[in-house]
């Protein structure tokens, strides 16, 4: 008896998400937060993502314990450093010296958050040229340009200028802003599976995808 490549795969992605919470128990620990008991920061919907991962490391470790906090994009990283959270989950790049960056535990290609009546939803698909002629959200300037650059691009490849603005800190005002029809915005593409309320449609897969890690 073997693995198939599909088991083999769901095993190594288990062992990365089983060795991480490992990694933030014990930092946990070591820093008297109380045995048992790991911070992990989320951006959205992706903690019901974790939730195998999650359910086979609590099965393991009874008495252990995964608290959730929201991260925000606009401001990825104050909440380790202050050790309001023991570990994130962020999209790649992070490039912080202070900060360690774990395994990749999910990839995915991003989509387009548009309001339902905007001429891109009718489109099958978009690119980062199209962005050229539309807003996107402005997440500010506490989030490292680079990490932001590398799912919204300042300029398209033709070195076009996307133009940004209004603000928004959170993935829920992002959303609230699209739906309003003031701007549009890449996302994740698990966003057009958890959020396609009726005001606004996350859709038009982009090209090129992002990877989501452990800071």
């Amino acid at each position: 008896m073997a693995l198939t490549p599909v088991g083999r795969r769901l095993r190594e992605d288990l062992q990365q998400a089983h060795d991480l919470l490992q990694a933030g128990l014990a930092r946990a620990e070591a820093a008297g937060l109380g045995a048992g008991r790991v911070r992990l920061g989320v951006i959205g919907t992706l903690g019901y993502e974790l939730r195998p991962h999650l359910d086979a490391f609590r099965r393991r470790y009874p008495g252990s314990d995964v608290q959730f906090t929201e991260v925000v994009g606009s401001d990825p990283f104050t909440s380790l450093r202050t050790g309001e959270t023991d570990v994130n989950v962020l999209w790649l790049p992070v490039a912080e010296p202070d900060l360690t960056v774990g395994p990749t535990v999910a990839t995915g290609g991003r989509v387009l958050a548009v309001p339902v009546d905007h001429p891109l939803a009718a489109r099958g698909s978009v690119s980062l040229e199209d962005l050229a002629d539309h807003h996107v959200a402005d997440l500010g300037p506490d989030a490292p340009e680079y990490w932001i650059d590398s799912m919204v691009p300042t300029r398209t490849p033709l070195g076009r200028r996307i133009p940004r603005g209004p603000a928004a800190h959170t993935f829920h005002e992002i959303l609230s802003l699209v739906a309003a029809g003031v701007c549009v915005h890449p996302l994740g593409v698990l966003a057009a599976r958890y959020n396609s309320h009726p005001p606004a449609s996350p859709s038009c897969p982009s090209t090129t995808p992002p990877t989501c890690g452990w800071p």
